[in-house]
């Protein structure tokens, strides 16, 4: 779903924590590529990368906790049937897709 202007999403409040963490997440990256070119064993380069791992599944699962709570939330008290539904659809699919990445 594209964004408008005046549309907002559960994660805005939170954009300075998400990209802070991103961004830490992108230093520990260009740390393991260096760790490679470097000729580091194998197994320090693994626990980086399941590091990295578990960091991007924190964000993942904050911006999916401020889904739930703001988009899906609002959807469901709208009183809209149509609306909650297509939401609760898009949260299902979602979890969906996240779970096949575990």
């Amino acid at each position: 779903m594209a964004s408008t202007a005046t549309e907002t999403y559960g994660y805005m409040q939170h954009k300075a924590e998400l990209t802070a963490r991103l961004a830490r997440i992108e230093g520990q990256v260009r740390g393991i590529a260096k760790m490679i070119e470097d000729d580091r064993y194998c197994i320090d380069i693994l626990t980086q990368l399941g590091a990295v791992d578990t960091a991007v599944e924190a964000v993942a699962l904050r911006v999916l906790e401020k889904h739930v709570e703001h988009c899906v939330a609002g959807a469901l008290a709208s009183g809209d049937p149509e609306v909650a539904n297509e939401k609760s659809r898009e949260l299902l699919e979602a979890v969906q897709r996240f779970a096949k990445t575990r």
